[in-house]
């Protein structure tokens, strides 16, 4: 590049980088500590024009390849303090190198590493969405599934209710016919057999009847018919359980209570329970409230049920939001850390800025306080006019004579421009005197004006 080097070094430095470019996939940081290698070996602050490109893309590189945050921040703090190091064992100004050291490494190594982050998290959600949706596909299926059962179930428990409510009912008329005193005995005798196949096949029939294939007509919706269901199992358990009570059914709204009282007569006694255990599992689902239960000296039966739909069905209920996928937060923090990094960056640029504006203003000697410095002045004297402070980068190489033997000289800038070349002064003190002055001109500028005492 504008960095002429030794044959060899520019060889070594290929080789260094071919190396890198071969060992990148399986090690990723060791191609980005061959990049800053070579930048810190061509410049304390880690700034080349040379390898620069090469750092950063290998910076990228290990983003979007290393699966692990500490490799990256163990590079990256030895790659800081090998610079800074080297910055201190140099005779310069070690604010100004450390700034541009910590710079190149933020813009350089740390937002390409956090792009690669990006990049990579980005390819790994976008994977991970994919897999989610195709997850949600066979959930989906098997809610489906289930719900077929369900409505399988509960078309096969209406049936078997329902079959079992009339089978009740036949058994009580026959019965009540059977003992009539005003039925003759030629028709008492007719009805003692089914009587008979009635009440010994209900049994049977609460066994086959989810087979049966009887059709049944119930109300329209899912609410009503669970209201009908309702009041069809409470009425039925009622004339099981307590014949003769009076039975009282409220419907107010969505809301169902079938009530009875003490029972007149005695009952078939205690049952198996199961339909009151269906009707719970229905109303459940569809997200009411089921109780039943002793009421006084009856029973009563209480749901509570959804509100319905203009076509009957209940309102859905609000479903909770699924969660984020773990891959959207940690894209989330990747972009978080680049906000705070670029933060960083613009305070250690604001940073930098502020720091070479004052160094360079605060270290400007006038021509008027130049002018009036003479040699064998005493020193004491002649710091009066000095400002506080020096040059940072003093251009001893342009000086038009080499200082004093054995001085202590000091280099000031001629003018407060910033980013421009400017001419600077050179003051030399000796066993507490000043010794020399003069003036070094401006890089490309011949000596104008020359001044030796």
């Amino acid at each position: 590049m504008n960095e002429p080097r030794a044959a060899w070094q520019q060889a070594a430095g290929v080789a260094v980088l071919g190396l890198a470019a071969a060992v990148w996939r399986r090690w990723p940081p060791g191609a980005f500590v061959a990049a800053a290698g070579l930048g810190l070996a061509a410049a304390p602050s880690l700034f080349t024009l040379s390898y620069g490109p090469a750092l950063a893309v290998f910076a990228l590189l290990m983003g979007r390849r290393a699966d692990h945050l500490r490799p990256a921040l163990l590079t990256f703090g030895a790659t800081a303090l090998i610079g800074t190091a080297k910055i201190l064992v140099r005779d310069v100004d070690p604010v100004v190198e450390w700034l541009v050291l910590t710079g190149t490494l933020l813009f350089g190594a740390v937002f390409p590493w956090l792009a690669g982050r990006y990049l990579r998290q980005g390819r790994e959600l976008a994977a991970a969405g994919w897999t989610r949706a195709a997850q949600l596909e066979r959930e989906q299926r098997i809610v489906a599934d289930r719900a077929r059962l369900r409505e399988r179930a509960r078309i096969a428990q209406d049936m078997h209710d329902s079959l079992g409510h009339e089978l009740s009912l036949i058994a009580v008329r026959a019965g009540a016919l059977q003992v009539a005193a005003d039925l003759p005995e030629r028709h008492r005798g007719a009805v003692t057999l089914p009587v008979r196949y009635v009440v010994e096949s209900e049994g049977e029939g609460e066994r086959e009847s989810e087979g049966t294939g009887t059709e049944l007509t119930p109300p329209e919706g899912e609410v009503d018919r669970t209201v009908y269901r309702i009041v069809q199992e409470a009425l039925t358990n009622a004339a099981k359980h307590a014949p003769g009570a009076p039975v009282t059914v409220e419907v107010k709204g969505t809301a169902v209570i079938v009530t009875n009282g003490a029972a007149e007569a005695p009952g078939s006694g205690p049952g198996a329970g199961s339909g009151l255990v269906g009707l719970r599992t229905r109303v459940e689902d569809l997200g009411g409230t089921f109780e039943a239960g002793p009421h006084g000296d009856g029973f009563r039966v209480l749901a509570r049920l959804p509100a319905r739909r203009s076509d009957g069905a209940p309102k859905p209920r609000p479903t909770a939001p699924a969660p984020a996928p773990s891959l959207a937060y940690a894209r989330r923090r990747t972009l978080l850390a680049f906000g705070a990094a670029l933060a960083t960056g613009a305070l250690l640029v604001g940073g930098a800025f502020a720091w070479y504006a004052y160094s360079r203003s605060h270290a400007v000697l006038e021509p008027a306080d130049f002018a009036r410095l003479s040699v064998g002045q005493a020193q004491a004297d002649a710091e009066r006019l000095l400002p506080g402070l020096t040059a940072s980068d003093p251009p001893a190489e342009r000086a038009p004579t080499p200082p004093p033997q054995g001085a202590d000289c000091r280099y000031y800038r001629a003018s407060g421009e910033l980013f421009v070349t400017v001419a600077h002064f050179r003051v030399c003190f000796r066993d507490g005197a000043v010794v020399e002055k003069s003036m070094i001109p401006k890089a490309g500028a011949k000596a104008s004006a020359k001044e030796k005492e």
